[in-house]
């Protein structure tokens, strides 16, 4: 693998390479064009409410009314309790508190208020939990009940023989969840870490329209609660945190807090979303409009099939087949958030402070390994350490190399216990 590294000592720095391409295309002329005619249909619909409103008229019918009366009071009757059943049928209801971590081992029924197709995902990512059953992992789950009284999923994956060393939380990428680092989790705990993952608003499990955040400071501030958490449950280990792509802004948003930063030993990223070129200069100006007026809308044009993540075919398979993974086009706010929160971080690079290790593709083309290299130059971290793999795409972790990413992700880690 050619690379080159760059640390404190050295000033030269490594070439080492990173759910979708969507992101940057959603904003494309085509799809600009698509909002312009939204704007259009919206106002419209502002205008129908000053048609008028109907009248409801009823007619008597002569001789057999009362008959007629009862039989649609029954019809409506009937309407009523089916509809009700089909209301209760689809709710499942569960204490709106932090549930406790859940295994196969210990049993119990977790559930949450949630609607049919959130309960639906969770339900396959509880029933992934629990089946797993490798004996050097205890795998668990449990529900973190957010400031907003939002349900998100979340996991822990425990050592059974190794030693526990460090702790190691870990954020997925936009439109994944955390099941899908279940194979570099097992690699952390053979190495003596415990791991925690949390599935972001919106994802995997969690509470949300799926592929729909409404803001990425809520993903923030669910990062910095659940690590509060975290360092509770396990106090005088040392914490470290990794992320992926929109995981990776998530966590640099959350450690430019100095009382987050302070309690964290150091952070990984891979294809961090530092950087993400809007493919028009109207976007900055209609981007926050549409996200307010049609937040959850989804444009065709935004889906950019075929935009590669990895050269692994096989693990793109497994990717894009995994009903937890998103795989319709990028919600309007959702990418305004994605393009807000590069802006951010561009703009503050400098307030970053804590050890750091990114790696990034050189042939990425989600996000952008120029942005992660202004990172490493801006940032004020004394610890930092940037490797920029050439021929390498965006899902590092699912590339052929995979095992030689872990192996530098865990070292990294070793060096800092």
């Amino acid at each position: 693998m050619a690379s080159k590294a760059a640390t404190p000592s050295s000033p030269s720095f490594i070439l080492t390479s990173g759910a979708s391409g969507r992101i940057t295309a959603l904003f494309s002329v085509q799809a600009l064009k698509s909002l312009l005619m939204l704007i259009n249909a919206f106002f419209l619909i502002l205008l129908a409410p000053f048609r008028g409103r109907r009248r409801m008229v009823v007619v008597a019918a002569r001789g057999s009314s009362s008959s007629s009366s009862g039989d649609q009071k029954s019809k409506d009757d009937r309407l009523l309790q089916e509809t009700s059943s089909w209301v209760h049928r689809t709710k499942l209801r569960v204490p709106a508190t932090i549930v406790p971590w859940k295994s196969a081992a210990g049993g119990g029924r977790v559930t949450a208020v949630v609607d049919p197709e959130v309960g639906g995902r969770r339900a396959i990512a509880i029933k992934r939990v629990l089946q797993d059953d490798d004996t050097n992992t205890v795998r668990e789950f449990s529900l973190f009940v957010t400031a907003r009284s939002d349900n998100l999923f979340t996991q822990s994956w425990t050592p059974v023989s190794a030693k526990i060393r460090g702790l190691v939380v870990l954020m997925h990428g936009l439109n994944e969840h955390s099941g899908r680092y279940n194979d570099f989790a097992k690699e952390l705990n053979a190495n003596g870490f415990k791991v925690y993952g949390m599935d972001w608003i919106g994802h995997g499990g969690s509470d949300g329209l799926h592929g729909y955040v409404h803001s990425l400071d809520y993903a923030v501030d669910d990062l910095k609660s659940f690590l509060d958490k975290i360092l509770t449950e396990n106090p005088g280990f040392p914490c470290f945190c990794f992320g992926h792509s929109t995981g990776a802004a998530i966590v640099l948003k959350a450690m430019m807090d100095p009382k987050v930063e302070a309690r964290v030993s150091g952070v990984a990223l891979t294809s961090p979303a530092v950087g993400i070129q809007p493919s028009h200069p109207l976007v900055v100006i209609l981007a926050p409009v549409m996200s307010f007026l049609l937040p959850t809308f989804q444009l065709n044009s935004s889906n950019k099939k075929g935009m590669p993540v990895s050269r692994d075919p096989d693990a793109l398979v497994a990717k894009y087949s995994d009903p937890l993974v998103y795989t319709g086009s990028v919600r309007v706010r959702t990418g305004y958030e994605i393009l807000r929160t590069t802006a951010y971080l561009q703009q503050n690079l400098k307030r970053l402070r804590v050890p750091f290790l990114v790696l990034h593709g050189a042939a990425d083309t989600v996000t952008d390994p120029d942005a992660s290299q202004k990172l490493y130059e801006e940032a004020s971290s004394a610890d930092k350490t940037i490797k920029l793999l050439e021929g390498f795409l965006h899902d590092l972790l699912i590339e052929p190399e995979r095992e030689e990413i872990m192996k530098d992700i865990i070292d990294w880690f070793n060096c800092r216990v």
